[in-house]
């Protein structure tokens, strides 16, 4: 068994609600797909394409799709799954070895004064605590993640190595935050004595009367950042402070790796920002929002309830509620679709009209050339 905790066929069907059958004492140290199984893993094969890998491995059980034969496939215990991406929820879970940080306060652990640490907290190597923060009860914090003064971290967190949370920041429970990730940092945020360039160029959209040197000067960041709770936040991502209110995120939302949220911008509840999506200063989104991987959005626009955006799409300006979008700049999907349809029927339609002028021309009959006739007409 390697040291690896087992469980029992019976163990994870009841974890996962669903109907075993075959020798449910049968133990499993592992997941495994089904060509890559050893006589000790659970195979998943939860749809029939998967099958035939169950021959090239060593699995003597399986997650199976509804009504598989299990016996027919060799095995010695089966259970059965209706939903299969649901039921990884339930299987990631039960195997999840944690992530090894052990308990108590570690010695090189640094802990500002006034700082409270709840019941059961856990503070790995080298991390930081400010001056008057807040960690919840059973919050567990990994080696070299620092948490500025005054900020609050909820009940049960999960925060990984390497994470930086600023000050003034406010995380409901349950947050789970992956390593790299930075919270609460200055927004990007500067203007010029003067009126600058770039502020000619978006109200004239393209005409400059004058170019000359410019000095930025920053605007700092005081509104901090609040998060509700059950919000994931992916490595590598930022979440900038707000200037005066806070940036803020709502209950349920997930952030994959690489987004950034710009300053004052507010997201709000179960909500799916895939990789390398950003958004600017100030923009408003609704509930339940998915934007798929490197989609952006411009600064102090809307995006309404239950929109979704698919990978790439560059939204310029506010979005109603249920909006299916794609596209730069984006558009209904479905009139992206067709503008790209046409677009390839471009070279096709312009042989037509050649084909087409050739005949009118090979028609039409000119006479005779009068004197001073221009043929560049």
């Amino acid at each position: 068994m390697h040291g690896k905790k087992s469980h029992t066929v019976e163990e994870i069907a009841r974890a996962l609600g669903a109907a075993a059958e075959g020798e449910l004492s049968l133990r499993v140290t592992g997941v495994a797909e089904p060509a890559d199984a050893g006589p000790d893993d659970l195979a998943l094969a939860m749809d029939a394409k998967y099958a035939g890998g169950l021959s090239r491995g060593q699995a003597r059980a399986a997650v199976l799709w509804a009504g598989a034969d299990w016996r027919a496939l060799g095995l010695q215990a089966a259970i059965f799954v209706g939903r299969p991406r649901l039921a990884m929820v339930a299987i990631t879970r039960v195997f999840d070895a944690g992530a090894g940080i052990a308990g108590g306060i570690h010695p090189t652990a640094v802990i500002g004064a006034g700082a409270t640490l709840g019941a059961g907290a856990a503070i790995g190597p080298f991390a930081v605590i400010g001056e008057g923060a807040t960690i919840g009860a059973r919050a567990r914090i990994a080696a070299h993640v620092t948490i500025g003064p005054g900020s609050r971290l909820g009940d049960d967190a999960l925060i990984h190595p390497g994470v930086r949370i600023g000050q003034n920041v406010r995380i409901g429970d349950r947050f789970l935050c992956q390593p790299g990730t930075v919270i609460g940092g200055d927004g990007f945020s500067y203007v010029t004595p003067e009126t600058s360039g770039a502020e000619e160029v978006r109200r004239t959209l393209g005409q400059r009367e004058e170019i000359r040197a410019q000095k930025w000067l920053g605007i700092r960041s005081l509104g901090g950042v609040v998060i509700g709770d059950d919000v994931e936040i992916g490595a590598n991502a930022t979440v900038d402070a707000g200037t005066i209110r806070a940036t803020a995120i709502g209950n349920g939302t997930k952030l994959d790796n690489l987004v950034h949220l710009g300053h004052n911008v507010v997201v709000g509840e179960d909500c799916l920002l895939c990789g390398q999506t950003g958004i600017a200063g100030s923009v408003r989104i609704g509930n339940r929002v998915v934007l798929g991987g490197q989609c952006g959005a411009v600064d102090n626009i809307f995006i309404g309830d239950d929109v979704i955006a698919g990978g790439g799409t560059k939204i310029l300006s506010n979005v109603p509620a249920g909006r299916v979008l794609l596209g730069y700049p984006a558009l209904k999907m479905e009139t992206h679709v067709q503008a790209w349809k046409n677009i390839r029927r471009l070279p096709r339609l312009f042989e037509q009209v050649a084909a087409l002028r050739a005949a009118i021309a090979g028609r039409a009959d000119p006479g005779p050339k009068e004197a001073g006739d221009d043929d560049e007409r």
